[in-house]
């Protein structure tokens, strides 16, 4: 099929491979018992690989969708074996996640009419955010970007040295102040310092809370709206960060960070070490927001833009 025409380099390729080969391993697993001693798609054979998506992460509501997609299948060529069912999970899971205009990108890309380009990173500590930023940060170096990085999670002292690390590692300036500083000075000194120094790309780093969805709404909107005192647009993107290991509270966390901010991107990180790849489906799914990047390994080079097409191809290679 031409829909699986190679497009990311074999590098890259073989790096999605093995990022999800814990996902892949796991499923597959689950659908072979799915359907033992079945010679063809029934009722039965159904039932299971539901169960089977549900456990792997997909989501109950993107769940439903493939497994209507396929009893259409079933209904329509009378007869399907069990043998085939794998080409047809590919197919009909490529088919939904072609339907929305996300996940096509093969690069590191940002739109040239804004400069600088600014991204606000949103996410719960210890999901890879500050590394996701770090890593980010070393592919625009790499296209020759002029990038500039924001400690503005002031909560934590170790955020703001993590950064630090990150920014020192990919060679590109950061601007902090002391913890418990007020995030949006450093939002705004950060972007006046990009200005300045005509960078292409600011990225932003915002404290990871959840437990006070108002605080956390209120602490976002005036960083934003402190940041517009330099750039009138600013931000340009609000890219939130979800551990694709949590499974289903990556779901949830989409969920509340889409109530309290306008989350326009999303990361999912830590795929390589989890046995739930399955949540990139759901999640490229249901949400209205584009799943991005995904990280699928501990290097600087291990953060890729999320392609579907690929993505899914490595899924069921």
């Amino acid at each position: 099929m031409s829909l699986f025409k190679r497009i990311f380099s074999k590098e890259k390729k073989e790096t999605l491979d093995k990022g999800l080969e814990k996902s892949k391993t796991t499923f597959f697993s689950k659908l072979s018992k799915a359907v033992a001693g079945k010679s063809k798609v029934d009722e039965d054979v159904l039932d299971n690989l539901e169960e089977v998506l549900v456990s792997s992460d997909v989501g109950v509501d993107t769940t439903l969708k493939i497994i209507d997609r396929i009893e259409a299948r079933v209904a329509k060529d009378k007869y399907l074996g069990t043998d085939e069912l794998n080409k047809i999970l590919r197919e009909e899971i490529a088919g939904l996640l072609a339907e929305t205009n996300v996940g096509n990108e093969t690069e590191f890309n940002i739109p040239t009419d804004k400069k600088p380009y600014v991204i606000m990173v949103v996410g719960v500590n210890g999901v890879g955010k500050t590394t996701t930023i770090g890593k980010l940060a070393a592919q625009f170096k790499k296209q020759g970007l002029k990038v500039v990085l924001g400690a503005a999670d002031t909560f934590r002292a170790a955020a703001i040295d993590q950064l630090e690390v990150w920014a020192t590692r990919s060679d590109v300036p950061l601007v902090k102040q002391k913890m418990g500083s007020d995030p949006a000075s450093v939002a705004f000194d950060t972007i006046e310092s990009a200005v300045n120094q005509q960078a292409d790309v600011v990225i932003i780093d915002t404290a990871g809370r959840l437990h006070n969805k108002v605080n956390l709404m209120n602490e976002l909107t005036k960083i934003k709206r402190v940041m517009q005192k330099v750039v009138e647009t600013a931000p340009h993107e609000v890219l939130l960060v979800l551990d694709g290991s949590t499974g289903q509270n990556a779901f949830e966390q989409a969920k509340q960070f889409s109530l309290a901010t306008e989350v326009t991107s999303l990361a999912v990180t830590k795929l390589d070490g989890t046995a739930k790849g399955g949540v990139v489906i759901g999640i490229s799914d249901q949400f209205k927001i584009p799943v991005k990047y995904i990280g699928v390994g501990e290097g600087i080079d291990d953060l890729q833009v999320f392609n579907k097409i690929e993505f899914v191809d490595s899924f069921f290679k």
